[in-house]
Order: structure tokens, then sequence, then C-alpha cells
């Protein structure tokens, strides 16, 4: 292998991650990372909330699911040979009302299913016990469920490519993809890179740079803003771990949320509004070209004629801070909107099928010598060490799911 060469496009974690198992399963090879920003994890890696997900909520046998439970265990693995943070503070999955008490029951089958380690169903006293300040009639403990620091770990991952022999080269967005032999020649910063295989995570863009390679334009991106409350320090002892709603299954996303912070600080959220960029963390962030591409797709229409109900309520709790904290404050009374500030956001590469789907589990495609990665959600983070693996025996020829 010393006379072969993997270009990987993207510096967020599953890129880093996929780097490196590609460069430690195949000594001598030549791998380049092309990163458009100046540093690693500046997008949805650098934004995420930093939770490491047990594998309740997945189809179990899907990629999610098996994805999931292997890369937990090389997550904590990894984190406590490199001395990065991680904490088992568990999680709560709530139900308030009858329905969702029999959700929750469903739900508990599929977590069985997946082998969430210490998981038990707990009534309104266990409750208590676990987070004194939340009401529900039943929910789901998660005490394995843990938060560590992805941004902190994507650089660990950085430091194990260079110091193999890996390369990152930043400021090199692609620009061009094109056949090359039994290769391809990319076009990233300027400059012309011929590798024999490329591998495609380029999240927010990863639709783009797929097509380019000669991949479909199904799934494609449309991104949502997902914003974030800060709980206030007074206030912030009221929770001691994760507090979750039941999601609906009708969506991908699992509800806005309580989520301490390997800081210590807690944070209510995020929403899910539709984003006018692919970076727009900002409301006011508009770039023409992907707001183009968002409403000319003929899945996002499909998606806002069966779910614009739920957009609007969206949307209205994005500017009412009384809105957005009314549905968080059924799950902790004590914390309301006077004791919540506005944080940060980040924007979710939501992958949209032709007839507005809402693709929820990971998608890889494989066209000729390019391998992309066109849909990788929450728990992306959580499983990027396993889909590192998996996309290295892809490579090796195994299967795609």
């Amino acid at each position: 292998m010393a006379d072969r060469s993997i270009g990987v496009v993207g510096a967020g974690i599953v890129g880093l991650a996929t780097a490196r198992e590609l460069i430690l399963r195949r000594p001598g090879t030549r791998v380049v990372v092309l990163e458009k920003e100046d540093r690693v994890a500046v997008h949805q890696t650098g934004h995420n909330s930093g939770v490491v997900h047990a594998g309740i909520y997945y189809e179990p046998g899907g990629l999610k699911a098996r994805l999931c439970t292997r890369g937990r265990d090389l997550l904590r693995d990894y984190c406590a040979e490199r001395g990065l943070p991680y904490q088992e503070c568990g999680k709560l999955v709530v139900a308030l009302t009858p329905q969702e008490v029999a959700r929750l029951d469903a739900l508990h089958a599929r977590a069985d299913a997946n082998a969430v380690p210490g998981l038990r169903r707990v009534g309104p006293e266990g409750i208590r016990e676990i987070e004194p300040h939340t009401t529900g009639l039943a929910a789901l403990h998660s005490p394995r469920t843990a938060i560590t620091d992805y941004t902190r770990i994507a650089r660990s991952l950085a430091d194990d490519i260079t110091a193999a022999g890996g390369e990152i080269r930043f400021g090199a967005a692609v620009t061009g993809i094109v056949p090359a032999g039994d290769g391809v020649r990319v076009t990233a910063g300027g400059e012309d890179l011929r590798v024999d295989e490329l591998v495609v995570c380029a999240g927010l863009h990863g639709d783009r740079v797929a097509r380019a390679a000669g991949d479909g334009d199904e799934p494609r991106i449309v991104p949502f803003r997902g914003e974030y409350m800060l709980v206030r320090p007074e206030k912030a002892h009221l929770v001691r771990g994760l507090v979750y709603p039941v999601p609906d299954p009708r969506y991908p996303f699992l509800g806005v949320h309580f989520t301490r912070r390997i800081s210590g600080e807690v944070e209510v959220g995020p929403n899910a509004v539709p984003a006018l960029a692919r970076e727009g963390y900002r409301r006011s962030d508009i770039r023409l070209a992907d707001l183009r591409d968002t409403l000319t797709w003929p899945g996002f229409r499909a998606m806002g004629r069966r779910h614009w109900r739920t957009g609007i309520a969206e949307m209205y709790g994005s500017f009412s801070k009384r809105a957005y904290m009314r549905a968080a404050r059924r799950y902790i009374p004590g914390i309301g909107p006077a004791d919540v500030v506005r944080g940060g956001a980040g924007v979710r590469a939501q992958a949209v099928d032709r007839d507005g789907t809402l693709v929820d589990d990971f998608r890889i495609h494989r066209v000729g010598p390019v391998t992309a990665v066109r849909n990788a959600p929450s728990p992306a983070a959580t499983s990027s060490l396993a889909i590192a693996e998996h996309i290295a025996d892809v490579l090796d020829g195994g299967p795609l799911r």
C-alpha cells in the first residue's frame, strides 16, 4: 500500500476519524485531509452539544444502531487513552402524558434491542431520585449516556493523523473532482491532487461534493439551524445530567431538551428552524445560492407541505423566548423564560429525499473510487470512530450497510 494515496474531504470529526483509521489500517499509504477552513471542527463538530449517545432511539439493525453501539465504546476508550473529558452523567427520557407513556414503552423495546447498557424504566419517584426538579409520569434512565468535548477529540484525531505521517491541508476548498485513470484528480485550494481513492465527509456541503464526484442528486442537504438557550448559573444546579422528551417518531429531531455540558453549563435546546445559509448560524445569515438550492429541491417543498404547522411553531419559538421555554418548562418547572439567556447555535445538515422524506439513518454512497457520506446526523459524533471503521471496510471491499 506504500504507493497508494487517499484523499479525505472534510476535517470534522467524521472525516478526521476516517483519515486516522485509514492511515493506521494501511501503513505507508499517503492520506491527505482537505479542509476549506483554517482549523478542524469549525462547523457541525464544533457546534455539537457534546452528548455521547447510548443508542436508545435508532432502528435495530440499521447503521445508526450498529455504529452508535460500537462507536460509544470506542470513543470512551479513546478519551481514556488520551486523557480527554468523558463523563457518564446519565439521561432521562421523560413521558408527560399517557400517550407519551405508550411511545416510551415502544422506545424501551427498541433500546433493549440495541442493548443499551444499564437502561431501566422508572416512575415519578424514580425520576425525582435521579433529577429532583424534573416532573413526569414515567421515564427511561440511561446511566451510561455521557458528555464530552468533541472539538478536543477532533484536535486529538488531527494530531494522530499528522503523527502517523498524514497531512491536513487547510484553506483547501474542493472546487473540482474529475476521473484520472484508476483514481481521481481533486482541485482544492487552487492546487491539483491526484489520489487513488477519495472519501467525502463534507457535512453541510456533502451533497454538493458528492455530486461533483459523479454521485446522484438524492438526498439533498437542507440546513436547519438549532438554537440554544443557556440556563443562568444560579439555576444550573436544577439539572444534574440530561433531560429529554419522548421523541416524535415522525421527525429525526429529538426535541428541545436540557443538556449539562462538560464545562458545567446547562443548555436548553436545540429547536429546528430552516436556515437561509448552510453556515447560517445567525438569523441574518443569508446565502442566495444555498437558499436557491433549498427552495428548488422538490423534497423541500414536499416536506414543507407535510410539516408546515410544526415549522411555524418552531419559528415562533425562535423569536419568542417565552414560547421557546413553554415546552421545556413542562419537564423542569423551576426553569422559565427569566432563567435563561440566548446561547449559541448550530446548523444540522439534514438530508431530504426527493419525496420529502427526512433521511434518518446514516447513508453512504460509492461511485467508483469515491466513497461519499451523504447523511451523517446525530449520533455521528458518538459513532465517528465506528463510522471510520465502516468506511475503511467499504474501501476494503465490504458492504455499504
